[in-house]
């Protein structure tokens, strides 16, 4: 239950900040011109949004789920979350707020959320890279860097990654959550 209710508040501190509250400030969640782009481009920036929320939310449940902890920094998981959607991309999370912010941009119509996505992504990536990925190599030894070696960061693999190698990550042999 701890871990269900540090993921809820957590998901509203962090991804809602980055992809609700900076959005909202920066626009007013108010479009440009309708005239900026035909309603195709807006039914896309729809469906980016809702595919970026939900795939945030699935990444959060198999936080709590199959890694016994929350994506909060000061209560990790307790076992490598690799099932679910991880096993396409290392970074779902992250890679979801870019695309919901982007879908922002193209609902409303907004080039300065275009260069906000471009900004907090790069951000993010240097968090990852310099911080995220050298403590979960520590935490998790070999299961990691296999992880690592075996699925990319930002760019989804067309076919799941199988987990059958790995000693005590969540996503156990057999498991493809």
């Amino acid at each position: 239950m701890r871990a269900v209710v540090g993921s809820v508040v957590f998901f509203v501190v962090a991804p809602g900040t980055v992809v609700g509250l900076v959005p909202w400030l920066l626009t007013g969640w108010t479009g440009e011109d309708p005239a900026w782009a035909p309603v195709s481009v807006k039914v896309v920036g729809w469906v980016l949004f809702a595919l970026g929320v939900a795939v945030l939310v699935h990444a959060f449940v198999k936080f709590v789920v199959d890694g016994l902890g929350t994506p909060f920094p000061a209560d990790p998981p307790r076992h490598l979350v690799v099932g679910g959607l991880y096993r396409y991309v290392r970074n779902p999370m992250y890679v979801a707020i870019a695309v919901a912010v982007v879908g922002q941009a193209l609902l409303l119509g907004r080039a300065n959320l275009l260069v906000y996505a471009v900004v907090a992504w790069a951000v993010t990536a240097a968090f990852v890279r310099w911080r995220e990925e050298p403590v979960l190599a520590r935490r998790f030894g070999a299961d990691y860097d296999l992880y690592r070696r075996s699925v990319r960061a930002w760019w989804p693999r067309l076919r799941p990654w199988v987990t059958g190698a790995l000693s005590g990550a969540a996503g156990r042999p057999g498991e493809f959550g």
